[in-house]
């Protein structure tokens, strides 16, 4: 993290009477745009520290996602293979991927199947169950995306910010040096 301090005014030029106060920014001595370039940095370099854990988590989330599509595709084609006038109080064998019973377990929880057979209505409750937490996701997601853009906004805004500054000093320089 860049360290900045401000150090007692400083008579630069006796010739001049120039007589300013000088910051440091990690040991090194610098002028005042200077010290509002390395802050513009500093901002962007915090702002995109916070970019990172909020990417990771998008991407896990679309993760679980993706895994809950699968689990409720495969929880749809068991509720297709019920009776349609089955009333609920007969357990059928069910056919599910280890990864579907594996989504619902560690994603939604509670899980517990009797040697693979369910009730017509547990398929119902945990085609329920599913689409609430994808909704629940996708809320959520929705979220992260709108403060991911708004983070992106200030990052840019910053390098802007940065650049430009660097821009004017350099400017500001060039016409001292022209008029001297």
């Amino acid at each position: 993290m860049t360290a900045i301090e401000r150090q007692e005014p400083v008579q630069l030029s006796q010739t001049w009477g120039a007589n300013f106060c000088d910051y440091k920014v990690d040991g090194k001595q610098v002028d005042f745009q200077d010290l509002m370039v390395a802050v513009a940095e500093k901002r962007a370099v915090t702002v995109e520290g916070e970019v990172a854990p909020l990417s990771t988590r998008i991407r896990n989330r679309n993760t679980q996602l993706d895994a809950l599509g699968s689990a409720l595709a495969d929880l749809t084609k068991v509720q297709a293979d019920f009776a349609s006038d089955a009333k609920g109080d007969k357990r059928s064998s069910i056919s599910i991927s280890n990864a579907t019973y594996d989504t619902l377990s560690n994603i939604i929880g509670g899980i517990n199947f009797d040697n693979r057979k369910m009730l017509k209505r547990e398929v119902e409750e945990w085609i329920q169950r599913c689409k609430s937490k994808i909704d629940g996701l996708n809320n959520q997601a929705q979220t992260d995306m709108t403060r991911l853009q708004s983070l992106v906004d200030r990052r840019d805004e910053s390098y802007s910010t940065a650049t430009n500054l660097m821009t004017a000093i350099s400017d500001t320089r060039g016409n001292l040096i022209r008029n001297l």
